[in-house]
């Protein structure tokens, strides 16, 4: 922010530290650098200044007149706020200069991380509006704000299982300012010391998800042998530091709470294996030979010399570079050199193939290069080439295993919580109403479900909010499982992805995994190696229910065109289910 003058920034100061700025949540994070402060307190100011890039640092805003008109360079700048009038062109040039250090040194295609806001006025526009222009070097965007949407307070709702509200448990590193979805829900024990009970009993219960073998499924609590251990387990978590006085206070029935804690997880709860798929022995690995496709790998020749153009003067210059990086004695060995930077390459294992790629993209810009300009261009774009290089070497990725073996590490698994955005002035929708304005469903929270084992949930189209009204309507119990619920992946070239399913929904004869996808994107590769990761899954997970009583998993891959309110999910599964 650059102010006015040294007073105006100390009234700049003031208002931020205030809470009536957002709160007071930037109280600590701002700084002001400038001629008013001396001895210590510049010191501590200049201390702060230097670590604004440090992730320990709190800073987020700095205050200043005239100082860092030059010579301070930072890369996590993202807005520049100039609230004083720039008359010199060279100031103005200056402060836009301080926000265009990439912070991570190229695009990351995060717009975010890769946009700067500058809140134009003035001597600014004109900046702007010339930096506009078609031949401009700077390409700016201008974003027109709407007066009313400023207003809007945006807030972070917590949504935990309705099964950890009923319990009276509060979210992980809760504070006083956190929302949490549903606690107006009334608790499942209205007695203190019954609430106390249960909550030592669910921790029980949580610890047994690590005992398959013991209790594969939450149905298996409901064995009396099985509440039996858990009431001891609770009576020796219970014991209270001093002798409770008979008749003072009331010891609530332990084995009571405990039925009752049960006969609750299982309501709330759908059986989710751990399930783990080991390889048996050792698994060989590597990448078979073939022909790189070269067409559209075209390099010039790099100049050496720098161009520069003055915004300020429109004059240019030039400036000669000395030639980087290490020279190679073959020009095929900067190929070689990039491709042994990727971590799943190894050189002992594939040195002939890397090799024999390096030769034919040598011999590619040699096609059109001479024998220096190609060297020229395998010594600049080292990086571009070993990378365009490995994506083709991911089509063409083999591995061999010996066999393998499934592992079932939790017979159940917690339901994970969620965090959401959404604008502090309006309450959760109705999910069974849809919303004017569909472009940005993920605005949106939603509320207000039968059948859902969370309070509130988003939706990334209205597709998905139908397949919500759908399922809490025929299933018995649903939810849209949060990063990490599940831990399926899927291999896409040598890198092993995380995939989540959209929905998952428990009917009276089986458990489906739902996911809807745009029409246009059901033969998509992605989408396939998604399914065909859910598929092997669901059958070990069928497998792993068949064995003690539960129910079979179903995967459906649904086309967007093809939910409606009124279609009922047997007929989906019918139509859709694998």
């Amino acid at each position: 922010m650059i102010a006015r003058d040294t007073t105006h920034a100390g009234r700049l100061l003031q208002l931020i530290q205030s809470d009536g700025f957002f709160e007071g949540r930037y109280k600590d994070k701002v700084i002001q650098v400038d001629s008013s402060r001396t001895g210590a307190e510049e010191e501590a100011m200049i201390e702060r200044l230097l670590k604004v890039e440090h992730t320990e640092e709190p800073t987020e805003i700095v205050i200043h007149v005239n100082m860092l008109k030059e010579g301070w360079d930072v890369t996590n700048l993202y807005t520049i706020v100039p609230l004083r009038a720039a008359n010199a062109r060279v100031l103005i040039e200056q402060s836009i200069g301080r926000g265009l250090r990439l912070p991570y040194g190229k695009r990351t295609g995060v717009t975010a991380v890769d946009r700067l806001n500058i809140i134009a006025h003035d001597r600014f526009q004109e900046i702007i509006d010339e930096a506009g222009k078609p031949d401009s070097a700077i390409r700016l965007q201008a974003v027109v704000l709407d007066p009313s949407q400023l207003g809007q307070r945006t807030a972070t709702v917590v949504s935990q299982p309705t099964l950890a509200t009923k319990l009276g448990l509060q979210p992980e590193h809760a504070t006083q300012s956190t929302a949490v979805a549903g606690k107006e829900q009334a608790p499942a024990f209205a007695n203190p010391e019954e609430q106390k009970v249960a909550q030592i009993a669910w921790e029980v219960i949580r610890k047994l998800e690590n005992q398959p073998q013991i209790v594969p499924t939450v149905e298996h609590l409901k064995r009396p042998e099985i509440q039996a251990a858990i009431v001891k387990a609770v009576e020796q978590e219970r014991q209270p530091a001093q002798p409770e006085l008979e008749g003072i206070a009331e010891k609530p029935d332990i084995a009571a709470v405990v039925a009752k804690t049960v006969e609750l997880v299982t309501q709330q709860t759908i059986n989710i294996p751990r399930i783990l798929v080991v390889p048996k022995g050792e698994v060989k690995s590597g990448f078979k030979p073939f022909t790189l496709k070269l067409d559209t790998l075209k390099y010039p020749a790099v100049s050496e010399e720098l161009w520069v153009q003055y915004l300020r003067t429109g004059g240019t210059e030039t400036v000669a570079l000395a030639r980087g990086g290490i020279a190679e004695a073959r020009p095929e060995d900067y190929v070689v050199s990039g491709l042994v930077d990727f971590n799943d390459i190894s050189y002992d294992e594939h040195a002939d193939l890397l090799y024999d790629l390096a030769r034919q993209t040598v011999n590619h810009f040699r096609s059109y290069l001479s024998e220096e300009d190609t060297a020229n261009v395998l010594r600049c774009y080292q990086r571009d080439i070993a990378r365009f290089i490995h994506a083709q070497m991911q089509d063409h990725y083999w591995e061999d295993a010996v066999g393998f073996e499934v592992k079932v590490s939790k017979g159940y698994t917690e339901l994970k919580q969620s965090a959401y955005t959404y604008t502090a002035q309006q309450p959760p929708a109705d999910y069974r109403v849809s919303p004017v304005d569909k472009s940005n469903m993920a605005q949106f929270l939603f509320g207000g479900f039968g059948h859902c084992l969370y309070a509130v949930q988003k939706f990334d189209s209205d597709a998905e909010r139908k397949l919500a009204v759908i399922l809490d309507r025929d299933a018995m119990r649903w939810f849209k499982p949060a990063k990490g619920q599940f831990q399926i992946y899927y291999r896409q070239g040598t890198e092993h992805l995380e995939y989540q399913p959209d929905f998952v929904a428990e009917a009276d004869g089986a458990i489906y995994m739902l996911e809807p996808k745009a029409s246009n994107e059901m033969a998509d590769p992605v989408v396939l190696l998604k399914k065909e990761s859910a598929l092997k899954w669901c059958q070990n997970a069928s497998e792993n229910a068949a064995n003690h009583g539960g129910k079979p998993w179903r995967y459906v891959l649904i086309p967007h065109t093809a939910i409606a309110e009124n279609m009922t999910l047997k007929g989906l599964v019918r139509q859709f289910g694998a």
